[in-house]
């Protein structure tokens, strides 16, 4: 059972970190060089579904992570696990606070309704993303280094 939870958590932060990463790397930069109508239509194709399935894996590494914690025979791991779990919460509290309240904004935007005043939300959403990004990154990697350790 333990190593069964082990490949599930590695799975889960690393899905995770992989994700965000790609999003930052290659999906946000080309969703800034769009006019702001295309941007609208293709934010919310992109996000059907990402925001159904997202919580579930952060959440349950979150539980993982600390369920290892618990369980843990020496300080070195469990400080490691208990990293990854905070780490790993890091990303659903940017999202859940920041990310989230973004996304649905411009879910309720129509194209045919941006005008000059429209509040341009790209730059803050990346800026969010990339917080989000590096505690996924950092939670992914003190897990697997939890899990190499114990």
């Amino acid at each position: 059972m333990v190593e069964t939870l082990s490949v599930l958590v590695l799975l889960g932060t690393g899905l995770v970190a992989g994700v965000l990463f790609a999003v930052a790397i290659s999906v946000m930069p080309a969703l800034i060089a769009m006019t702001p109508d295309r941007y609208v239509d293709t934010h919310k194709l992109l996000g059907k579904r990402y925001d159904r399935i997202m919580p579930f894996i952060v959440s349950g590494s979150v539980i993982v992570d600390a369920a290892f914690a618990v369980r843990a025979d020496h300080a070195g791991p469990r400080a490691l696990f208990i990293a990854g779990a905070l780490a790993m919460a890091g990303v659903a509290v940017v999202s859940q606070t920041r990310n989230v309240p973004i996304n649905n904004r411009v879910k309720k935007t129509r194209p045919e309704d941006l005008g000059p005043g429209w509040a341009d939300p790209r730059r803050q959403w990346r800026d969010w993303h990339l917080l989000r990004t590096c505690f996924a990154i950092a939670g992914c990697t003190l897990t697997a280094a939890a899990v190499v350790l114990s």
